[in-house]
């Protein structure tokens, strides 16, 4: 039976979606279906940042250390950089323009000019080493990489086609971003015009196929995935407002998880444009410095992958701050263990724990829980945000299931991906030709059409939100010239809900210990993939009947290991 929370905001729908009101709908032709569209929504991110920026001109929009930016600062900030990639840098309309760099108002206004600019965003993973940096570079033939200088120097001496300009994330922006700015052109020059079907970003995925891919998305798709935010946003605010419970304060968000994620990107970053919220970077997490920063900037809104909002609740020193200014501890990128949500609950009973899901091939739009729904549901994702989200569960056979059934979750929308850069084969295996996306997840709605996640068919480790590709580092290890076979699966951790870990066997006559080879996996591939724990096998690995090794069978043997030395310490 739906809650009283979910008949509430169901009339809010109604009636923000009607006819004439804010959220009103009109359809678009995709894949033969006529999809809904928000018919208030920007055509383009561009005019998006002009429209919003101009009418919350004099609010602060970015807390960046020392450094404070208004909405028109930004703005005016990132129409010269756009002018100096047209005019100096040669940057045209549907160029790819790689950002490589840490969070910081330079990289905020960096994203604004490419984008203005004409140019696609291409967000490159901070975390990655130089070797999987320059194959995402290649892999959506960037025209240009605008770097910090911590990443600049991991491709520096890779045989790299493309040019880098490495700019600098510490200093106000005019300083900060000298080398893009110093070829000429500025604020004057023309820029191009822009539509809905314009290329906008690519992401990076890590999915199961090991190499990461890169997730396209035209402009329509990335306004619409942030006005679905909008709209979610409006519902509850209208809701709290007519209980004259609404908040009077400038809303306010810690900037903790990385912008080239698509959490960062779309609900945190690009929805802040739309609701005038105030953005308070931090560059390295630390659960105390967060609630500093919370009770000195008067945070309303904290989001995160799991483990921050729990490492908050439970803090020793947590009482020894402010954070009623704070009314929603919201997590995404995994799932947040059960008994975590009434700890959160109880240690900031002021407050809501929230959660959601969505994938970088949705533009973070699918699925909400929150307040009180989660309390009585905390096992699961929420129900599919309206009005725009249309949640499936198919067979395998791609016929919707029932509620109740366990299928692949599966998502149709206006907000979802265009395709995989330069790859039609996994496009096609990943959008059906009615338009849904399948997730990899595997789910089931209950009665009141709630998803819970049960299992992935993918193979991948969601490590603290972030996916690590089990072929991936699997592929990392067989390069090593020692190793014969290899497997590489996840183990339950409380903090980061998995961590990857893993076996292997060496050659005969050869010997490599596990410090050895995971010195060797970080020269290669990014440290929060290289796994925790690799267990030397002696014999050859269990396979299943196709020949692939038993993952299943080598986790079970090394579960009760793990946890012996999760106890112990070892």
């Amino acid at each position: 039976m739906a809650s009283e929370l979910d008949n509430a905001l169901n009339d809010v729908v109604a009636r923000l979606t009607a006819p004439g009101a804010m959220l009103e709908t009109t359809t678009i032709e995709r894949y033969g279906q006529a999809l809904p569209m928000l018919k208030n929504a920007p055509p383009t991110l561009p005019a998006m940042f002009e429209h919003f920026c101009a009418q919350h001109a004099d609010a602060t929009f970015l807390v960046d250390g020392e450094i404070r930016t208004t909405f028109a600062q930004v703005h005016a900030a990132a129409r010269e950089v756009a002018g100096a990639l047209v005019a100096g840098q040669g940057v045209q309309k549907g160029d790819r323009v790689g950002i490589a760099a840490r969070n910081s108002t330079n990289w905020i206004i960096a994203y604004m000019g490419v984008l203005m600019a004409g140019g696609c965003a291409a967000l490159l993973n901070g975390w990655w080493s130089g070797e999987e940096m320059a194959a995402g570079i290649e892999l959506t033939g960037c025209k240009l990489v605008l770097a910090d200088p911590q990443r600049a120097a991991r491709i520096a001496d890779l045989d790299l086609a493309t040019r880098v300009v490495v700019f600098d994330h510490d200093k106000p922006w005019r300083e900060g971003l000298a080398s893009v700015l110093g070829n000429g052109g500025g604020a004057d020059t023309p820029l191009p015009d822009l539509t809905g079907d314009d290329l906008a970003t690519i992401l990076y995925t890590s999915g199961s196929t090991g190499q990461s891919k890169g997730a396209w998305s035209d402009h329509r798709a990335v306004t619409q995935a942030v006005f679905s935010y909008v709209g979610q946003t409006l519902m509850m605010l209208t809701y709290l407002t007519e209980r004259d419970e609404a908040p009077t304060v400038q809303p306010c968000s810690l900037v903790n998880v990385p912008l080239f994620h698509v959490t960062g990107e779309v609900p945190l970053f690009l929805q802040s444009f739309v609701i005038g919220r105030k953005l308070v970077l931090m560059p390295k997490w630390n659960a105390e410095e967060a609630m500093r920063l919370i009770e000195a900037e008067k945070v309303t809104y904290f989001v995160g992958v799991p483990l921050m909002s729990f490492e908050i609740a439970t803090h020793p020193n947590r009482d020894k701050y402010d954070l009623s200014s704070c009314t929603a501890f919201a997590a995404g990128g995994a799932p947040r263990p059960v008994d975590h949500v009434k700890r959160i609950k109880d240690a900031l009973p002021h407050a809501f724990p929230l959660l959601g899901y969505g994938l970088t091939e949705t533009n973070a739009a699918g699925c909400g829980n929150l307040n009180e729904n989660y309390i009585a549901k905390p096992g699961s994702t929420g129900t599919a945000s309206k009005p725009l989200i249309d949640l499936g569960i198919l067979d395998d056979d791609g016929k919707c299931l029932p509620p109740g059934q366990t299928g692949e979750v599966a998502i149709r929308s206006i907000v979802n991906f265009n395709g995989y850069w330069d790859n039609s084969e996994a496009t096609r295996q990943a959008i059906m030709p009615d338009g849904y996306f399948r997730t990899g997840d595997l789910g089931y709605l209950d009665e009141d059409g709630y998803l819970f996640i049960v299992d992935r068919k993918k193979d991948i480790i969601i490590r603290g939100g972030e996916n690590i590709s089990c072929i991936e580092v699997e592929e990392a290890i067989y390069a090593h010239p020692d190793v014969a076979e290899a497997s590489v699966f996840g183990m339950p951790d409380e903090k980061f809900g998995e961590l990857p870990t893993g076996v292997y066997l060496v050659k005969d006559g050869r010997s490599l210990s596990e410090e050895q080879l995971r010195a060797y996996l970080l020269e290669h591939i990014a440290p929060f993939k290289v796994p925790v724990r690799l267990w030397q096998e002696h014999e050859t690995l269990p396979r299943l009947g196709t020949e692939k090794v038993d993952k299943r069978t080598l986790k079970a043997r090394y579960l009760t290991v793990w946890e012996s030395e999760q106890k112990t310490g070892a």
